[in-house]
């Protein structure tokens, strides 16, 4: 039953179908990864006097192969990171306990025990709402419901539990000295509707699709950032409609066709706020909304005019490794899925420190 809820509890992306990794090639030195390095002219396929070298084979999955790289160094930096707060707050509650005369478990069911409460029907019904609205199969509620409660109080022991970490944590003004990670930097061409100035030390790169759920959430943390560090960034907006999102690349067009009468991020934030209505008499709707020329707008949607512009912006994202959405390149470096805001302070405060 867990996997009923993987998508609210584990998901912060809209992702993209897996590709199918390539073959490896002959090798004439070995990287530090292992892989062999690949000579671009040396042939890796033959066939009827036709010939594929490894420079085609390396063009087509680099950016495959730079995304699983970036994936993999994150991953790594998050399993040090996990790895260093559970001795630390291991040992920050062995001293507790040590000081009250009692054994580590006992001691911190016994601190945590009165901050626990069950959740309210209220509580539930959300859960069982946003499932459904994610497009889960669920049988009725009631039947669900148990399942349900078992997981909001597994989520609600681990908000207490860290909660209570953070405090014995910030009382004894433990110092974490483990280097922040810092993602590899991408060449990202920041082309596309902007907010902000030209020359800000910090650009972001917002490679985004208006049907995917998780990029509407992120709005939010968008608008804080822009809001926090003001004209320290720029922020520039890529389309990135993916494939199972059948009404994404209507909503990406119409957003670029209100462009061309002056009113981009009104359109933007317009089809965010109604992803549930994002069919083409629903876009043509809110253009009459905001105001735009109808007719224009009309013959700009219904023409696909705005198609290639669309298919450039994803192809874009792809050779820079984007696989779901959203996905941000602060100062070229990647950020992927719905983060909260102190993944960007994080970044930015060291790039505008290194400034």
């Amino acid at each position: 039953m867990r996997a009923l809820f993987a998508v609210l509890a584990l998901s912060a992306a809209c992702q993209s179908p897996a590709k199918t990794p390539a073959a490896t090639a002959p090798a004439k030195t070995v990287q530090s990864t292992g892989q062999p390095e690949l000579d671009p002219k040396a042939p890796v396929a033959k066939w009827n006097g036709t010939t594929v070298t490894a420079g085609d084979l390396q063009e087509l999955v680099k950016p495959e192969e730079r995304r699983m790289e970036a994936e993999h160094q994150e991953q790594l930096y998050k399993l040090r990171k996990a790895g260093l707060d559970s001795i630390v707050n291991k040992k920050l509650v062995e001293e507790k306990a040590k000081a009250a005369g009692m054994a580590p478990e006992e001691f911190l069911r016994k601190e945590l025990s009165s901050q626990l409460t069950p959740p309210t029907e209220a509580e539930l019904k959300k859960v069982y709402d946003q499932a459904k609205a994610a497009g889960q199969a669920l049988p009725e509620f009631a039947q669900v419901k148990p399942q349900i409660e078992q997981y909001l109080m597994q989520q609600k022991q681990q908000e207490v539990l860290k909660r209570y970490y953070d405090k014995l944590r910030a009382d004894a003004k433990v110092e974490v000295l483990l280097p922040p990670y810092k993602p590899a930097r991408v060449e990202v061409a920041a082309v596309g509707p902007s907010k902000g100035p030209q020359g800000a030390p910090i650009t972001i790169v917002e490679f985004s699709d208006y049907q995917c759920p998780y990029c509407s959430k992120a709005e939010g943390t968008v608008k804080q950032v822009l809001a926090e560090y003001g004209d320290k960034v720029r922020l520039v907006y890529r389309d990135y409609p993916l494939p199972f999102h059948d009404k994404a690349q209507k909503a990406a067009e119409a957003a670029n066709c209100a462009a061309d009468q002056g009113k981009y991020w009104e359109m933007h934030d317009k089809l965010f706020g109604q992803q549930e209505s994002l069919d083409v008499a629903a876009l043509k709707k809110a253009a009459g909304e905001l105001k735009l020329d109808q007719g224009k707008f009309d013959k700009c949607l219904d023409s696909g005019e705005k198609a290639k512009e669309v298919a450039e912006s994803k192809k874009a994202g792809e050779q820079a490794g984007v696989s779901g959405t959203p996905a941000f390149f602060v100062n070229g470096m990647l950020l992927s899925g719905a983060l909260p805001y102190e993944s960007f302070k994080t970044i930015i405060d060291s790039e505008l420190k290194a400034k």
